[in-house]
């Protein structure tokens, strides 16, 4: 048996669930283990982007997990990153206009 965790966060709420699995347990058996769909009903283990500390794993049904390790659920991003970068310089800009 190894130690692992399993999170996810919202804006106001998080939760990290700590686990015991068999050695060779993948992401994916690991998220339906922790049983956090019965806490966040709108996670869908089939389609949810997920990772190993901020690495994002392409397929988590054939990745096996790690002592310590640390699977993370991933929300879509409500801003594209570029974006955002581009509204908080105009913003910034606006501002030294004044």
């Amino acid at each position: 048996m190894i130690s692992v965790e399993v999170a996810y966060a919202l804006p106001t709420d998080q939760m990290i669930i700590p686990l015991q699995i068999e050695e060779g347990c993948s992401l994916y058996q690991a998220v339906v283990q922790s049983g956090i769909v019965d806490y966040y009903p709108e996670i869908d283990p089939e389609t949810q982007p997920m990772g190993i500390f901020g690495k994002a794993v392409r397929n988590p049904k054939q990745q096996a997990l790690r002592e310590g390790e640390r699977v993370e659920l991933y929300r879509p991003l409500k801003v594209d990153p570029k974006q955002a970068r581009a509204n908080r310089a105009a913003k910034a800009k606006a501002g030294r206009a004044d």
